[in-house]
This record gives C-alpha cells, structure tokens and sequence, in this order.
C-alpha cells in the first residue's frame, strides 16, 4: 500500500457529457488527486451537475469544494484541462479561486493527459453506470438521481487495487486521515 501522501493537496476537475434521449447532462467532480503524476485518482471531493455546461455549473462546483477545502494556510491546487466551454479560465472563476486563495493550474494546450485522473473517473462512469443502461425512457431528473448515489459507491464500496484493494474512504481510514 502507498503512503506518505497528502490528501487535499491537489484537486483536479473537468466536465463530461452525457447524451440521453430527454437531452444533454453535464457532470463537473473535483477529485482529490493525492498524486496527479502517479495517475492516483481519489475520491469525489464535491461535484455539481447540470444541463448546461456553464459557468453556473461550474461556479456550483467551486462553491461547493471551498467548503470543504481545509482551513489551513495550505490550500489545494486546482487543476483543469482547457477544455473547450472555457469556463476554468472564466474571471469569474478565477476571481473566485484568487479570493479563497485556491492555486490554479491548467494543462498545457493541447495535452490532455495532464487531467489522467479525471478522465480516467469520467471513463470509470461512463463503463460502469452509464453504457450498461437503457435511458431511452428516462427523464434528465431521473438521470441526475442515479448519478449521487454512484458517486456515493465510488468513494465508499468501489475498490481500486492502486490503493491496495480498499476503497478511497477505507483507504484515508486506513492512514488515519479525515474524510
């Protein structure tokens, strides 16, 4: 099992789509990536979901992970790719992310593996809830409904064998850190 990692050192975030037959979803998470470089991909700090891939999306987002941030001096990289909606290079969000002191980065254009671990999550739903459902007769409310509860199993129940086969909540317990 590995150690000597930092939980909310790195947080990485991104938007993904989801085509159903009522319309389009757009998922934004923030991963608590303890070790970006390692590909190490942690639990679902917050995450906000939406049919628009806005700004209020991700302003949702954003508001919702700096009340988990820490209250230390210490604050969490936040890491996106530069995605085409734009919105992580938003002044607004910028603004925001200078203001609670949050350190911003973005992928190098063009070089979508910087955010690895995010996608690698995006894939991980798409294979696991998303592909072996039938949604022609679900409603974007019924869609949005079943995405908490994965999230839920993500962090809780589903194993990874990076983390020595126990699941990111009963990885931190076994560090000793908080949720």
């Amino acid at each position: 099992m590995k150690t000597g990692r930092v939980q909310n050192e790195k947080w990485l975030t991104d938007i993904t789509e989801f085509q159903i037959l009522a319309g389009k979803v757009y998922l934004s998470p923030m991963i608590d990536c303890f070790d970006c470089f390692d590909c190490f991909d942690g639990p679902i700090v917050r995450w906000s979901i939406g049919t628009h891939p806005d700004a209020k999306l991700v302003n949702t987002l954003l508001d919702a992970a700096i009340e988990k941030a820490p209250n230390s001096k210490e604050r969490p990289v936040v890491h996106s790719d530069r995605d085409t909606h734009h919105h992580h290079r938003w002044p607004g969000w910028l603004t925001c992310m200078r203001d609670v002191k949050l350190i911003h980065s973005m992928s190098r254009k063009g070089c979508s593996p910087d955010n690895t671990a995010c996608k690698g999550f995006f894939g991980r739903l798409k294979t696991e809830l998303f592909y072996p459902r039938d949604w022609q007769a679900a409603t974007i409310g019924q869609f949005i409904q079943v995405v908490g509860p994965y999230i839920h199993w993500y962090n809780e129940k589903r194993i990874k064998i990076s983390l020595g086969s126990l699941s990111p909540a009963e990885y931190r317990e076994s560090l000793r850190l908080a949720a």
